[in-house]
């Protein structure tokens, strides 16, 4: 059969999403990208927030659209939105023939080749994929997701319930997968979770991030490794000392605080303080001169008081984050904060965040003006149309979240060489480098 994917929201599950294509290709069915050639659609939605809800539940009627054809035999919806409203799915979207959990992601081959109308395993295991993965991003980067499900329960998160508690995967599984990815020709591993740092702790008692990255150095043939979502209440010096030993891996740490206030971190569940976060960037920065770091704020948390948003202002001015993403808050059905009293209004939320990105913007042209000069080593991810000029990225970005270097050269590259670049130029998301 002709099957045609469409992998929403996250990074994790655009994993879950690589999975089921390696299962579909290898049975021997063809991956297709027209909708009109497709005799199956398989969404794999997300419902994080309200805006990733609405986008799934569009994706799926525009979908749908394509019975009309006749030539679409199958509707298949699988991820997040599947796993919270699976009956809803089935009383309001008639034209959907099954659903998978998010846990199910292994029963993909039963639900397009038999008549089977939906799978929900048990959120307390991980599937078995004994297949490769087909990638969908390009080929020199690929994410390895090192475990499943939250148990931290913040109060405007509805992930553990629909994602199920934290469970890592086992390690030799992952270095099994990681070699896989680098025979395919990746250069660069994005370790993605809900959490990293506690990567471990469930099977080996321990934290064990800094031995993964121990081992993932080792492979011959991989040059970068990356580590996204790290609560930074859970840092640890040995994953610090492991950042600094292991060459491979990036001195670039994405760690979402949502907030500065501590009241406003207390009602958000988050197990952390304004003094605990100062602590903690100060001992990154001091261990790792040059790392990036990158956090993730929300705007307009319930209750939150322009004072507060003020003190948020003040600690992000006075931490000068490298990178850093601001979201509104979104009220989500289930969630302890969609209850609580004196929820913001929607022209608020976006007033605060238009102010922290204004501010951070203006860190961030200034930080990026001190790279000029400097050489650092980038990754080429294709070439600028008509320009002898390249897209590349360097260690202090991560792919489709942060900005780019464009270098300047009459030499002939391909996407997914490394090389050197001298930084000649600067904006607040982008550089401007010349090869060395």
């Amino acid at each position: 059969m002709n099957v045609l994917f469409v992998s929403l929201g996250c990074d994790k599950n655009l994993v879950d999403s690589e999975y089921m294509l390696g299962a579909l290709t290898k049975a021997g069915h063809q991956i297709v990208d027209d909708e009109t050639e497709a005799d199956v659609i398989v969404v794999n939605s997300c419902c994080f927030i309200n805006d990733a809800k609405e986008e799934s539940i569009e994706t799926i009627l525009e979908m749908a659209q394509y019975k009309e054809s006749g030539r679409l035999k199958k509707l298949i919806v699988t991820g997040c939105l599947s796993q919270r409203y699976q009956e809803e799915i089935f009383k309001e979207m008639p034209e959907v023939d099954a659903i998978l959990g998010t846990n199910s992601y292994d029963e993909i081959l039963n639900v397009i080749e038999q008549d089977v109308k939906s799978s929900f395993h048990s959120l307390q295991s991980i599937p078995k994929m004994e297949n490769s993965r087909v990638l969908s991003t390009p080929g020199h980067y690929a994410h390895l997701k090192i475990a499943e499900g939250c148990n931290k329960n913040c109060a405007y998160c509805i992930i553990p319930s629909i994602r199920g508690p934290y469970r890592s995967v086992p390690m030799e599984t992952l270095i099994q997968q990681a070699k896989e990815l680098v025979a395919q020709g990746v250069k660069e591993l994005i370790l993605v979770a809900q959490e990293t740092t506690l990567y471990g702790i469930d099977l080996y008692g321990k934290k064990s991030l800094h031995l993964l990255l121990d081992e993932l150095n080792k492979i011959p043939g991989l040059y970068w490794i990356r580590i996204l979502y790290c609560y930074p209440e859970e840092i640890y010096d040995e994953l610090i000392d492991s950042m600094i030993r292991n060459d491979k891996v990036c001195h670039y740490l994405d760690m979402p605080i949502q907030h500065a206030n501590n009241h406003v971190l207390k009602s958000m569940n988050r197990r952390t303080n304004q003094q605990e976060l100062r602590s903690n960037i100060h001992k990154l920065r001091e261990r790792i001169p040059d790392i990036c770091l990158r956090t993730t704020l929300i705007s307009g948390f319930p209750g939150e008081t322009v004072a507060q948003h003020e003190e948020l202002m003040k600690f992000i001015n006075d931490m000068e984050f490298d990178r850093l993403g601001a979201f509104c808050y979104s009220p989500e059905e289930g969630t302890v904060a969609a209850q609580m009293p004196n929820q913001i209004s929607e022209e608020q939320k976006q007033n605060w965040k238009d102010e922290i990105m204004e501010l951070s913007e203006e860190i961030l042209y200034d930080k990026n003006q001190t790279m000029i000069g400097k050489i650092l080593p980038a990754i080429i991810e294709g070439k600028v149309a008509d320009e002898n000029s390249y897209i590349g990225r360097t260690y202090r970005d991560a792919p489709d979240i942060d900005g780019y270097i464009f270098i300047q050269t009459d030499e002939q590259l391909v996407t997914g060489d490394f090389v050197k670049a001298r930084i000649i130029g600067a904006y607040e998301y982008d550089l401007i480098g010349e090869l060395v």
